[in-house]
Order: structure tokens, then sequence, then C-alpha cells
């Protein structure tokens, strides 16, 4: 223990054992103490505080303010940023949230005014806290987002820096389950308890075990999600921590509950309900009410349910928690639904629909704006890569030049074969750097395009409150994203993978076209995809082709089918055949209008599989095949492309 904390422990120690004949007051002599000698750690004063504060309580609110009046007065900005942040603790468990925020915002500012980080970070997480108990998704994932940003800039993270990123990873997840993005909140919580297990933090391996748990539970993973409760729980009460056993006793009633183990449900909602009573924390109170209410609807006890809901509706309503009331609006629904009052269901019912799709709406959107926002700045930082790219391009290009004029110059004065021979190297080599660079570019042109007309599509399911097709969809085209980065750092990928990503692709494009383009998959059973070479996103560009040029002018049944088979030695034939209006009849249409731009996209696929196969020392072709009816008409189009077995 550091000599000054221990000294502070023993100075409190004695005081305290003063205090109890009653001639001084412990607290304030600590409080005195502190301020006079004006401590500049944040980390140590909280050390000093821990034991004799949030544990057993012995620091009241009235403490709390006087440290924070005293520290005003003598200018300790330290001191009165511990004050504000342990007052908005002491609001937040009171559920006083508009006070705590108050709180936290001051100790912010003060953080920010003399410069220190590690405390910065601590509050922007206390603060999201606050407004994720709100269900304020927008501030909540804005304030944890900052305070991680910040952690990962710091190169030596100390103890609490670790600690505030698994805070804030664990919070970010907690968001990501209200969006019901469970996938993605099981990886930030996968981060979160890696953290927790490196520091040995029973608490916070206990808060991550009861979140893990959560999602896998609303993943209909009940029996894992069961298991990592009662870890939670084990832990829990080993720490002594009654909240984390509200917490969990709350899951695993809800739990058994849709596992139809009924009365076991409510043995368990019982047993917890006298210790959330008495919690000072209200939401978990009124959490604790509505599952008891469940639970005794599910074992036929009507009169005790519609008495434990109707005051799980009234503290919901008193405290703004928006969650509670929408489960407790369901609730009473299914209860009058069992008692026969079809009239009172119906209505408690609308009532839940109607917040929920309010609650969730605004949620939605205010996280698909924030992606919108993200991408906003990748869309600024992609611009600055290209012109990196195209600067990068030029001075290659002089180079080239001024070795072409030297190495000329040098074959004519010495007639050397051997020279010419390095000069063609060098120029080969330069050329494929240059269509790299080339390739990278464009990509960079085109990628923030097609996100743009992505997320304004999935919009369009939100503003009609379609929310489930937009989950969906929001779940493929993060899934579409991630695969595009992952293989924009490789040269090659798996024929499986290249499918898997173009069926993202085309589940995205598809949006557009009210989802009427029917496509298929064929691949020949004795194929084996995992072991097929081929460069990354090399369909691409076939695919959207059929579907802007051959389907978009098309009437009737659109159909893209993509085949795959294995032809004569150790060549594969991939396919990509549409049913559109054909080559021809597509490049009337492009003569007939006024803005006429050159595409480019297949002339850098030809060169990526020419550089391909060259780098690779194997086979590939590209042709095109009109296809047509028995009377001679456009049937549409099939590419063919074939590829080598690495």
């Amino acid at each position: 223990m550091n000599p000054k904390v221990l000294l502070y422990f023993l100075l409190f120690s004695f005081v305290v054992a003063f205090s109890q004949n009653g001639k001084v007051n412990g607290n304030d002599v600590l409080i005195e103490k502190i301020v006079k000698e004006k401590t500049s750690n944040y980390f140590e004063l909280d050390s000093l505080f821990y034991n004799n504060g949030r544990n057993n309580k012995s620091l009241t609110e009235q403490d709390y303010q006087k440290l924070y009046d005293k520290s005003l007065k003598n200018k300790y900005t330290i001191g009165q940023i511990y004050a504000a942040n342990s007052l908005g603790r002491i609001y937040r468990r009171k559920s006083n949230y508009k006070k705590a925020t108050e709180y936290h915002k001051e100790a912010l500012k003060l953080a920010k005014s003399i410069g220190d980080i590690d405390i910065r970070i601590i509050t922007l997480n206390l603060l999201g806290v606050c407004y994720r108990r709100q269900d304020d998704v927008r501030n909540a994932l804005n304030y944890h987002q900052s305070a991680l940003s910040l952690a990962n800039k710091i190169k030596n993270p100390t103890i609490e820096n670790k600690k505030s990123i698994s805070i804030s990873e664990n919070s970010i997840g907690n968001i990501y389950m209200t969006l019901h993005q469970y996938d993605l909140a099981l990886e930030k919580f996968e981060k979160a308890i890696q953290i927790q297990k490196e520091l040995k933090n029973k608490r916070g391996l206990a808060i991550n075990y009861q979140n893990i748990g959560f999602a896998q539970e609303n993943l209909l993973f009940y029996d894992d999600a069961i298991e990592n409760y009662n870890k939670s729980l084990q832990l829990n009460k080993e720490i002594n921590s009654e909240l984390g056993k509200i917490i969990c006793y709350n899951s695993l009633g809800s739990v058994y509950t849709k596992t139809l183990q009924h009365p076991k449900a409510l043995q368990i909602m019982e047993e917890i309900f006298p210790i959330a009573s008495k919690f000072e924390n209200k939401y978990y109170y009124a959490r604790t009410l509505a599952n008891l209410g469940l639970a005794q609807i599910k074992n036929k006890q009507f009169k005790k349910a519609e008495t434990t809901l109707k005051e799980a509706l009234e503290v919901s309503k008193k405290y703004g928690f928006k969650k509670s009331l929408i489960s407790s609006y369901f609730y009473l629904s299914e209860l009058h639904e069992e008692l026969g009052d079809h009239t009172k269901a119906i209505d408690f019912y609308k009532k839940a629909v109607a917040l929920e799709k309010n609650t969730l709406g605004q949620q939605t959107i205010a996280y698909v704006n924030n992606l919108i926002s993200k991408h906003d700045l990748q869309s600024k930082i992609n611009e600055i890569n290209y012109l990196e790219s195209q600067s990068k391009i030029e001075t290659l290009k002089f180079f080239r030049n001024r070795n072409i004029l030297i190495i000329t110059l040098i074959t004519i004065a010495l007639l050397s074969i051997a020279l010419y021979s390095i000069y063609r190297q060098r120029l080969l080599n330069n050329d494929r750097k240059i269509l790299l660079l080339e390739q990278q570019a464009l990509q960079t042109q085109m990628n923030p395009h097609f996100i743009f007309n992505a997320l304004n599509s999935i919009k369009l399911y939100i503003i009609n409150n379609e929310q489930r097709q937009a989950v969906y969809y929001l779940n493929k085209f993060s899934k579409l994203i991630r695969n595009i980065l992952d293989v924009s750092k490789v040269k090659e990928v798996s024929l499986k993978e290249e499918l898997a990503t173009m069926d993202l692709y085309m589940s995205i494009e598809n949006i557009r076209f009210s989802n009427e383009i029917n496509y298929k998959v064929e691949i020949n059973p004795d194929l084996n995809s995992d072991t097929i070479k081929v460069p990354p996103l090399i369909l691409q560009p076939f695919l959207e082709n059929a579907i802007w040029h051959g389907l978009s002018s098309k009437e009737g049944e659109k159909q893209i089918t993509l085949t795959a088979n294995k032809i004569e030695g150790n060549l594969v034939e991939v396919n990509i055949i549409d049913n559109g209006i054909g080559r021809g009849a597509a490049g009337e249409i492009k003569k007939r209008k006024s803005l006429k731009r050159k595409s480019i996209g297949i002339d850098l696929t030809k060169e990526r599989l020419k550089t391909f196969s060259e780098d690779y020392d194997n086979e590939s072709s590209l042709k095109y095949y009109d296809l047509k009816n028995e009377d001679g008409t456009s049937a549409g189009t099939k590419v063919s492309i074939i590829f080598s077995l690495v």
C-alpha cells in the first residue's frame, strides 16, 4: 500500500475510534486533512475513501457535499471532481438521473480544465451509465465511445485505464442489446471479460457473466444463459453485492419463465423481492415487480399479480423507466386475457406496443444516424487516402519515366541485353504498383457511394416502422462491411468466402428492387469451395452489371443464377447468368443517355485476373455469352470465369 494512503487510513481509524466516544466526527477530520494536504492523485484519493465510503456507507451524501464545498473554497480541484462524481453515483442509485448528470458534467468540465485524461475517461463512462438508465441510447453511446476512444490512445495503460476500457466495452455491449444487436453485444462482452479476468476483478466478472447470459437468453440459448447467470450469482454472493444478486435473480426468473419452469420462477422472484423492495435504486425495484407479477400470472395467482403489476406501473411511470413500463403493460394485458376481460387486455396491449414502437424507433434511428456520422468521417479519411494514392501514382510514374530514359540510353550506349532485361523488369513492377494503387483509389471512391445508398435504403424501413426488416438488413450490412474490410488486406480468399460476401451484397442491393430479384447459387456438391482461391470481390462487378444493365430495365421476372462446376483438368468454371435485356439492348440504352460515363470496373477486373494468374502461375479466363430464345430474341447474358485449382 502507498505509505501516504496507509498514513491516512491509520489516521482515519484513530479518529473513528475517538469519535465513538462522542468527542469528534471522524469523517469531518479526514475531509479537513485531505483538503489541507491536497492529494493530487484521484485514484489515491479514491482508494482512501473506498473502504470507508461505498463499501460500508460510513460516508454519506452530506459528507461528500462537505468535501465538495471545502474543495471549492480551497481551490482543490481533484477533491471537487471526486466529490462531484461520488454525489453523482449517489443520486444515480436513488434514480435521480437529472441531478446525477449535473454533478458528472461538472466533474467532466473540471477534469478538462486541468487536462487529466484518466479522470475524463472515468467521468465519461459515469455519464454514459446515467443516460443508459434513462434509455437515452444516443447520448449513452456517444459518452461511452468517447471514453473508449481516449482510453485506447494511452500507450501504456494502467490498471485503472484497463478498468475503464472494460466498463466502456461492457456498456456499449448493453446498448447493442437494447438495439437487439445481440451478436455485436457478445463481442463487446467477451472483450470486457478478458480484461476483468486479467485484473481478477470479481465484481467486473460478475457483471459481464450476467450480460453474456442476457445476450444468450435473447438468442434463445437458454442453457448457456442459465450457466452464466449462475456464475454471476456465485460471484455476487462472494462479494456480497445486493445489486448483483437482484439482477441475477431477475434474469434467472425470466429464463425459467421462458422455459416453462413457472414454480421455480415464482420461488426465485419471491426470494429476491424483499431485498429489492428495500434497495434504494428504484430501477431494479420496478424490474423486480414486473417479473414477480409475470411469475404470479404463470402460477395462476391473479389477484396478487394485479396488485404487483399495478405497483410496477406506478414506479415505472414515476421514475420514467420505459423498459419496465412496457413490460408492465404487456403483463397486465396477459393477466386480463387470463381473467377473460378482453377489452382491458387489448387496451393494455395497445399501450405497450405504442410505447415500444416509440422507444425502439427513436433508438434505431439514433443508431443509424450514428452509423451515418461514422461513415461521413470515414469518407473524409477515404478522400485523404485517395489523394495520397494519387500522389504516389504520380511519383511512381515520374520515376518510371526517368528510368525509361536512363535505361534506354544505357541500352543504346552499351547494347547490353542484360541491362535491357533489368529495365523491363523494373517497368513491369512499377506498372503493377500503379495498377494496384489505381484499384485502391477506385475502391475508395466507390465504397462511400454504395454505403450511402445502402444506409438510405435501410432508413426507409425505419421511417415506415418496419423495424424487423431494418434490424435484419442492418445485421447483413454490418457483416458485409466487416467482410470487405477483412478481404481488403489479402490477395486471395476461398471461393466459399467470396460467395458468402456476394450473398450479403445481393441482399443489400435487392432492397432497392423491393426484393424482386431471385438470386440463386448452385454449387456442384463434388466441388470443395474451401480450397479454390480467387481474388477478393472478383465477382462483384459482374453481379453489379447484371443488376443495373441487365435487370434494371426489364419488366417481369428478374433472376440471377450463379453456378460453379469443375470442368476438364484442374479448372473451375464460375458462371453468372441473368435473364435481363441482353448486352445489345443495354448498349442502346446507354447510347441514348445524355450523360455518358466510361465504365472501368470490368477492365480493372480483367487486369486483376491477369495479375492473379501470373502471380500464382495458373490459368484464368473471362468470356461473355449472349443468350437467345428460340425465336432469336435476347434471353439474357452469361459471364463465364475460369480459375485453376490452386
